[in-house]
């Protein structure tokens, strides 16, 4: 007798693993979507999360300048400082950093032993500006030297006011930060 045996067909058809054209472009489609709606999301986050802690910096020196003041009982000062060792003369623009000291000897200069803190200047393009560039409180901590209550505005370099935020301080040592959305004079 003879056997027949069947063997499988070398010719048989094999399906590749893979996309097709069409899967592909569809893939590509969805992925330019979600780009087109998340990059400018992201900026918005990031710049916006920039700006916060930006002005929050500040506040926080503000805040611990005045705590200070008090419980030292005597003044404390912030002023713009682009060295972090003196007081920039007629210079409103904080961007570019500021000291917290306490005038021990009343020479109205900071000295060597008499700062307390320093802030660097802003890495990003960003500008925080006022009319004054020097915020003093007194042992009660007062403001002292301000007539009236004021702000600092902080813009990116867009200058988009859905970035801007602003540091508002009265004269009894009272501070708050908003945003152009909160308080529509913050331009």
């Amino acid at each position: 007798m003879h056997c027949i045996c069947h063997t499988p067909r070398a010719s048989r058809a094999t399906r590749e693993a893979g996309f097709t054209l069409t899967e592909l472009m569809i893939t590509m489609g969805i992925v330019a979507i979600l780009f087109g709606i998340g990059v400018p999301s992201y900026r918005y986050v990031t710049t916006a999360n920039r700006m916060s802690s930006e002005i929050n910096g500040l506040l926080g020196d503000l805040q611990f300048a005045r705590s200070e003041a008090i419980r030292e009982g005597q003044t404390v000062n912030v002023c713009v400082s682009s060295d972090g060792l003196t007081c920039a003369v007629g210079v409103t623009s904080w961007n570019s950093g500021w000291i917290v000291y306490s005038d021990l000897n009343g020479n109205g200069a900071p000295d060597s032993g008499e700062i307390f803190r320093k802030q660097a200047a802003f890495t990003a393009q960003d500008t925080l500006s006022g009319s004054i560039n020097t915020l003093s409180f007194n042992r009660e901590g007062f403001l002292i030297g301000i007539a009236s209550a004021d702000k600092l505005t902080l813009h990116d370099s867009t200058q988009n006011q859905a970035y801007s935020r602003c540091l508002s301080y009265t004269r009894t040592g009272l501070m708050a930060t908003s945003t152009h959305t909160s308080d529509s004079t913050c331009t």
